[in-house]
């Protein structure tokens, strides 16, 4: 029977024991495909890429000729054992369409479609959806790297592909990983690793299939949540995934059979994996999009992207001549967002090193308000596990303005050598409320699987003010201690107690830490002074010296223009 009534007229009905049940009619499932629906004329042109537009290496299940990528993809490689280019399995086209346009949800609405680059595809995934049996996947990799930098120039590489299976402790990595870390360094390129996914059958160890819903998000500390191989990779940028919201739209709103998991944009996704890397470093570095699950009730299982379109983003079907679109969820389109943001990157700053590019990213990097609510009863290393160092702001990472000032270098050091950065302190930077400092250091050591400290060389940075120039070099400065004894200690007014602490990053190849001061500052001087160190470990021997870069930015409250301030006195040191 059909009936058109109240909720305050049927509320009686519920009580009748002969009626078995009470339904909303039936409606066709097309409201939540408006975009995924658009076929070719629904979609807005493709604009060209600039001459100098960079190149992402898309290390996958292959690209098939996608209309929207005609013209884009400047080279190919086959794994081998791998006869055929094309995308059977379907996963590289949606990847390598994420990492061009972003997020189509919101790139179609702005109007023409503007490719951050151009592709160079590496089919590394048969068509069965598994690697070649023929070599290590060590080697697969390694050679389909560096033949797209030797053929493009390719300097920036996306891989949405890990090994779940791999039986390792936590805090060790594989060879896998051990060859993305050396050929970043050897190769001065990018890689950006997704952390894996989890949730097969489910995404934690529970008893009950309504701990899918009540025991989110603490199950993801669990042990079985661990990265998978190669996330753990010290010198890649490794990327962790976050909700976009509910998942569901407005027809599910008053749906008692399915149950949302997260909430709000910015929790995390339900099926990101979770840190430490190798040695006990920071991982992820970064989260991004990935998309989230709901909680199906009738079939007590999980339901997400595609068949939830607003559970993922929007991205580029492999099969596009029976549907121009589809939704797609996981870390694996956490990894091409970063990577679409880090070409936006390379794109105004064409000669940046791999380890600039990765300063300035995770220094643009804010963990979201809903993250931090979500995750309040944890601690703060907890929270690290699973979320890094937050969500990369593209604008920030690549521009300076009125308020907030971007530094940067590029060098080099000696083992057990430091360098010394004068930071310009403007009046208007040492009073009026809140101003934060935010340093970012990168560098790219050699590494050794097999012995337990894995990084060749360490690097870690102090920020020191009003103190004399003399006395800090006198106090960093290398020194015979059975001669000359021990270094004269640094007064702790001088220290800018940068959080979190020096301890707590010690192991990145990746560090960002900042203070914020409420009171004026104006004792200290116009000058503070930022030491890197370069430390000596195993690779003593063999490196000559290290890599680096290193980010300053200084923010002010909006309406405190700093930026020409700042600016005249580095033209004047200049």
């Amino acid at each position: 029977m059909r009936v058109e009534a109240t909720g305050c007229g049927l509320r009686p009905l519920l009580g009748v024991p002969e009626i078995a049940i009470i339904d909303l009619p039936p409606e066709p499932d097309l409201a939540a495909q408006p975009m995924v629906a658009l076929d070719a004329g629904g979609v807005p042109p493709v604009l060209d890429p600039t001459e100098d537009a960079p190149v992402i290496g898309v290390l996958d299940s292959g690209v098939n000729d996608h209309p929207l990528l005609n013209g884009l993809v400047v080279a190919r490689h086959l794994g081998e054992g791998i006869v055929d280019d094309a995308d059977v399995w379907g996963h590289g086209t949606s990847v390598a369409g994420t990492a061009l346009f972003g997020d189509l949800r919101d790139a179609i609405p702005a109007g023409a479609l503007e490719p951050v680059g151009r592709l160079a595809v590496a089919k590394v995934v048969g068509d069965n959806g598994r690697f070649p049996e023929r070599r290590t996947v060590p080697r697969v990799m390694d050679t389909a790297i560096r033949t797209l930098h030797a053929d493009t120039g390719c300097r920036l590489f996306v891989l949405s592909l890990g090994d779940t299976n791999a039986n390792l402790p936590q805090g060790r990595v594989g060879p896998w990983a051990a060859t993305l870390d050396a050929l970043a360094r050897e190769l001065d390129v990018l890689v950006v690793v997704s952390v894996g996914n989890r949730g097969r059958p489910r995404p934690f160890m529970s008893a009950t299939s309504e701990e899918l819903v009540t025991v989110y998000p603490t199950y993801l500390l669990e042990p079985e949540n661990r990265l998978a191989e190669p996330a753990g990779a010290a010198n890649v940028m490794t990327v962790g995934a976050v909700a976009g919201g509910t998942g569901l739209d407005a027809r599910h709103a008053h749906d008692a059979n399915v149950r949302p998991i997260t909430q709000e944009w910015g929790e995390p996704s339900p099926f990101t994996r979770v840190g430490p890397g190798a040695g006990g470093v920071r991982k992820p570095d970064v989260v991004d999009l990935g998309g989230t699950a709901v909680f199906d009730v009738p079939s007590i299982s999980l339901a997400g992207a595609p068949h939830l379109p607003a559970a993922g983003v929007i991205t580029l079907n492999h099969r596009y001549t029976e549907q121009y679109l589809t939704a797609a969820g996981g870390t694996s389109f956490a990894a091409p967002l970063l990577i679409h943001k880090a070409a936006r990157l390379l794109r105004r700053m064409p000669n940046a090193s791999a380890n600039l590019l990765r300063a300035l990213l995770v220094g643009a990097a804010r963990s979201p308000d809903a993250f931090e609510r979500r995750l309040g009863a944890m601690t703060a290393a907890e929270r690290v596990r699973i979320g890094g160092n937050g969500v990369v702001d593209p604008i920030r990472a690549a521009y300076s303005d009125d308020h907030r000032v971007v530094l940067y270098a590029e060098d080099a050091l000696e083992m057990d050598q430091f360098a010394v950065y004068r930071l310009p302190i403007p009046p208007e930077f040492r009073t009026g409320g809140d101003r934060t400092i935010r340093v970012s250091l990168a560098y790219d050591p050699p590494v050794r699987r097999t012995r337990n400290d894995y990084l060749g060389t360490k690097m870690d940075f102090r920020l020191l003010r009003g103190i004399d120039e003399a006395e800090l070099f006198e106090h960093f400065r290398d020194r015979d201690k059975s001669l000359e004894g021990a270094a004269p200690a640094v007064p702790e007014r001088f220290k800018c107690k940068l959080q979190p602490g020096s301890d707590e990053r010690a192991s990145n190849t990746l560090q960002t830490a900042s203070i914020t001061f409420k009171r004026d500052t104006g004792d200290y001087g116009e000058v503070y002074y930022l030491v890197v160190r370069c430390l000596s470990h195993w690779a003593v021997d063999q490196v000559l010296d290290q890599r680096f870069a290193v980010v300053v930015e200084l923010e002010h409250q909006p309406g405190i223009r700093i930026y020409n301030r700042i600016r005249e006195r580095v033209q004047v040191r200049t």
